[in-house]
């Protein structure tokens, strides 16, 4: 009765861990960040919320203002993209960042996040094809995709169901009323 009830757990938490979005990131923060403690806060539920009234297509357009060392690019670029391509493979994302090197950095993270084998396990249904494997393109082997670009760059022909930019100015650019 215990090893069943074990598993019983382990089914909950899969469930979870596919439905909302929270737990998932929570989950996704320990295998990209194992060495750090995950501290939980509120503004972390409303994120999710908010994010997976995106992913409903309930919310057209979301706008996160939150102070650096928030989880946002954790949250909104790395765990939700593979979240919501777990749930439906076919999804086409674009991720946008003012810097090579971060959009660079979120997509690697991103990459590490979708080969676990604990993802793998999750989300059967969602794998890489690894013709497309790149640090700027991660394509499904059903043709989604995460697509990386810099602000400026280049997203001819290209596009998305989902945009997401993340940083879109440096911060030496913030006070300046030109940029």
């Amino acid at each position: 009765q215990h090893h069943d009830a074990r598993i019983g757990e382990a089914r909950l938490l899969e469930a979870l861990l596919r439905q909302k979005l929270g737990a998932f990131a929570e989950r996704s923060f320990n295998e990209l960040m194992p060495a750090m403690r995950f501290c939980h806060n509120w503004h972390l539920e409303a994120l999710a919320y908010h994010l997976e009234e995106v992913a409903a297509g309930r919310c057209r357009r979301l706008l996160i203002t939150l102070p650096p060392r928030s989880l946002k690019s954790l949250y909104a670029s790395i765990a939700f993209p593979a979240w919501l391509l777990g749930r439906d493979p076919h999804r086409r994302i674009v991720c946008v960042s003012s810097a090579a090197d971060l959009a660079v950095a979120h997509a690697n993270s991103f990459r590490s996040l979708v080969n676990a084998p604990w993802y793998r396990a999750l989300f059967p249904g969602m794998r890489i094809d690894p013709r497309k494997d790149t640090e700027t393109e991660v394509r499904t082997s059903v043709g989604g995709y995460r697509l990386t670009t810099t602000v400026g760059g280049s997203l001819t022909g290209r596009g998305g169901s989902i945009i997401i930019i993340d940083d879109p100015m440096k911060a030496a650019d913030a006070h300046s009323e030109a940029t």
